[in-house]
């Protein structure tokens, strides 16, 4: 190697280190011009393209950058995520598999691999959702939470999937799960709050609410529960004094709650999921390249 080529090698390397996207690419492609040899030139330009949204020409950089080392776990990776972006599922899978097998060297066990892997189910279970499978996209959603426990959103969207689905013991189970990750992420508190109330457990609800809104006093949809709730406790109690029946919350949202989730309850829960794994998107799943 010619001192020209190391010292383009090393200076790409330390742009991209940095992200410093356009003077690695610079360098990158001077090193291609001169030989195809290195796999990781490709795919570094690979993700500087896929940053980018050129998903196409990153294929073919992750593409190259395997053929030249067939167990280049990271290159494996990227490919990957690329041929999901692009709307390739099966391609996404063989290269998940191959990775499983473990002809990409650290396999499932790194963590870098893991959060790739537990994205790309996560997409291919939106991808289900989207198209009305709601049981391939609760497969797909609970293999991802398998890879990464510890991802909020992933176990938030679980347990959403189960409530929408009926299954409220394993709604609550990942909720829980998702505040006992991150015991200071308030949405994970008010869902979680949601479920034990309507498994007929409200004072366990309203201990969730209030230590929700200690970590966020402005928490408005852990207020309105935990008011609506203390109203129609006082309700009943004085009911239960004048011999009269307690009257209904407002509008009768809540008259239901020991059994199902009512609408407009299961509305406003919604919402609270969307935002929650918004959230939780931004502070806690990797990002992709």
């Amino acid at each position: 190697m010619d001192d020209r080529l190391k010292q383009l090698l090393v200076l790409g390397r330390e742009h991209y280190e940095r992200r410093e996207y356009d003077l690695a690419e610079h360098a990158l492609r001077q090193i291609i011009e001169k030989t195809d040899r290195f796999a990781d030139v490709y795919n570094m330009l690979g993700v500087i393209l896929h940053e980018r949204g050129d998903f196409l020409a990153a294929e073919a950089h992750f593409e190259r950058a395997v053929q030249l080392n067939e167990h280049y776990t990271e290159a494996l990776l990227n490919l990957a995520v690329t041929y999901n972006d692009l709307g390739k599922y099966e391609a996404a899978r063989h290269v998940y598999s191959r990775i499983r097998r473990g002809e990409g060297g650290g396999g499932v066990l790194d963590p870098f691999a893991r959060g790739k892997i537990a994205n790309m189910h996560a997409d291919l279970a939106q991808a289900y959702a989207d198209a009305g499978c709601a049981q391939e996209a609760i497969a797909e959603l609970t293999r991802a939470v398998a890879l990464c426990p510890t991802f909020v959103d992933l176990q938030l969207r679980l347990g959403t999937m189960y409530r929408d689905a009926g299954n409220l013991a394993l709604a609550r189970e990942h909720y829980a799960a998702a505040r006992d990750a991150n015991p200071k992420y308030a949405p994970a508190r008010v869902l979680l709050g949601v479920a034990l109330l309507s498994l007929g457990e409200p004072d366990q609800a309203s201990a969730e609410w209030r230590e929700a809104l200690a970590i966020d006093p402005d928490n408005r949809t852990a207020k309105m529960y935990l008011r609506t709730l203390e109203t129609r406790r006082s309700g009943r109690a004085g009911g239960a004094v004048s011999g009269e029946p307690a009257p209904a919350a407002a509008g009768g949202t809540w008259d239901a709650l020991d059994e199902a989730t009512p609408t407009t309850v299961s509305d406003i829960l919604s919402k609270t999921t969307a935002d929650a794994a918004g959230e939780a998107d931004r502070a806690a799943r990797e990002s992709k390249p």
